[in-house]
């Protein structure tokens, strides 16, 4: 049987975990901790309650249930495959779900961003590259770029390996990393290839991340 290239993809996988109440679990565990952290790292590139905030590959709103009372009503803006998913973020994990328009949770698989702010301050993809094929991201990171000519100011996580590493890695954090299948790693160098492919210039963020990862500013 052929792997599918995200655990994402797998025909029903979000139909059987919303079915069970899997909403948190799905999008990686350490709730809380995670949306905190994702909040504090864009205040810290400064975002304030003014600023429109972009989610991408937002899943049940582990940030969005962070951002959304930060923000001023309607400034946030959230995308990923699964609608229902988000969905059933806004209804179990927001104290004011009025506060989100369920206009602004945007079903996009393919990185059409549909539907969304031409001028947004923010974006961000916190563990979605992560979970996709290089080739995969280097498109994303393209639609972006075509999308957004204006350069909001654009945060993502990556897995790195060193140059030369043929297989599997075990990262800081004990997490386990492929070149291949999710979750995935990339070299230095070949992620900025991508992003001077799409016309982007990186800057390696220090923060220090759960699980290993590397914060980057394009």
């Amino acid at each position: 049987m052929t792997r599918a290239a995200s655990p994402y993809l797998v025909p029903g996988f979000y139909d059987r975990a919303l079915a069970e109440g899997r909403h948190r679990d799905i999008v990686g565990g350490r709730w809380d901790e995670i949306g905190r952290l994702q909040l504090a790292l864009l205040r810290a590139q400064g975002l304030e309650p003014h600023h429109t905030l972009i989610d991408i590959g937002a899943g049940s709103l582990r940030l969005g249930c962070k951002a959304v009372p930060f923000l001023e009503p309607g400034k946030y803006w959230a995308t990923d495959a699964s609608r229902a998913l988000m969905l059933r973020g806004r209804e179990a994990e927001l104290a004011d779900p009025a506060r989100l328009p369920e206009e602004h949770l945007v079903e996009d698989a393919t990185f059409a961003f549909p539907g969304l702010p031409d001028a947004p301050d923010f974006l961000i993809a916190f563990g979605v590259f992560t979970h996709l094929p290089p080739e995969t991201s280097a498109e994303a990171l393209k639609c972006i770029a075509r999308r957004w000519p204006a350069r909001p100011v654009f945060l993502f996580t990556v897995f790195l390996a060193p140059e030369g590493q043929a297989g599997p890695l075990r990262q800081p954090d004990g997490v386990v990393t492929h070149p291949d299948r999710p979750p995935y790693h990339l070299t230095e160098p070949a992620l900025r290839a991508m992003a001077e492919a799409a016309g982007l210039t990186l800057t390696r963020l220090p923060d220090r991340l759960p699980r290993g990862q590397v914060l980057w500013r394009a």
